[in-house]
């Protein structure tokens, strides 16, 4: 069974909506970061922290896109993004989706990534479990 998790754009957010080339080059900046932080190891560090590629399907209707793992570990993320109204708002959310026969290493960085994600913007995360992380600031 699939599982969902949901980083949610509250009022101090740092931004209020998300397009998916956003979500995209932001995933990229992560890998880039990741790269640099091998470099500076002395390691391949970018291909353990990232290992995906980002495709996208020509049905997708730029609704979504997904993570192709590149070796046998990974296998595949699914990222979307919506709009849902809660209390008479209409509030902006990033869905990362784990699709049936994902691998424990697929949920391992959905959760990395959804953690990620939830600091930049400082948005409010449920995981795949149903926990909530709070990013936002709240008073």
């Amino acid at each position: 069974m699939s599982q969902s998790a949901y980083i949610k754009f509250k009022e101090k957010s740092t931004l209020t909506s998300i397009t998916l080339d956003e979500v995209k080059a932001q995933l990229l900046t992560y890998k880039e970061q990741v790269n640099n932080t091998g470099q500076q190891l002395g390691w391949d560090y970018g291909e353990a922290a990232f290992p995906y590629t980002i495709e996208t399907k020509s049905d997708s209707e730029g609704k979504w896109f997904y993570l192709k793992g590149i070796n046998h570990l990974y296998k595949y993320i699914i990222v979307g993004v919506g709009n849902m109204t809660q209390d008479d708002d209409e509030q902006s959310y990033i869905q990362v989706v784990l699709p049936d026969g994902c691998t424990h290493g697929d949920k391992a960085k959905g959760n990395e990534l959804c953690k990620y994600l939830g600091k930049k913007f400082k948005a409010e995360l449920q995981l795949f479990n149903g926990r909530k992380m709070y990013f936002n600031p709240r008073k």
